[in-house]
C-alpha cells in the first residue's frame, strides 16, 4: 500500500506543479486554490508512504514522478520543446526510479 501512496503523491505533485503555471504567480484565484489543495494532498500521501519506505528512495521517486509528469504536461499543454536530449534525460530518470524501486523491499 505504501507504494500506492507514493504513486498518488507523485500524481498530486504533477498536479500542483502544473497548477502553478496556470495560477500565473498565484494571481488567478481558482488555479491558486487548487494548487494549494494539490500541494497538501501530495505531502499527505508522501507522509503516508514514508511510514514504510526509506526517505531517500521515496523522495527520489516522488520527485521523479513529478519531473516526468511535468515534462510531459509541459510538452502537451504548453508546447515546450521535444528534443532528443530531453527524452534521453527523462529516460535516465525513469531508469533511476525503476532501479530504486527494484532495490527497495
Amino acid at each position: 500500500m505504501h507504494w500506492f501512496y507514493l504513486f498518488i503523491a507523485g500524481l498530486f505533485e504533477i498536479s500542483w506543479a502544473v497548477g502553478l503555471k496556470f495560477s500565473q504567480g498565484f494571481s488567478q484565484i481558482i488555479p491558486s486554490v487548487l494548487t494549494v489543495i494539490f500541494m497538501i494532498a501530495s505531502f499527505y500521501f508522501l507522509a503516508l508512504a514514508l511510514k514504510n519506505l526509506p526517505l531517500g528512495t521515496a523522495y527520489a521517486i516522488w520527485t521523479g514522478i513529478g519531473t516526468i509528469g511535468t515534462v510531459i504536461f509541459g510538452i502537451l499543454l504548453f508546447k515546450e520543446p521535444v528534443t532528443a536530449m530531453r527524452l534521453v534525460c527523462i529516460m535516465l530518470i525513469v531508469c533511476g526510479i525503476t532501479g530504486l524501486k527494484l532495490l527497495t523491499n
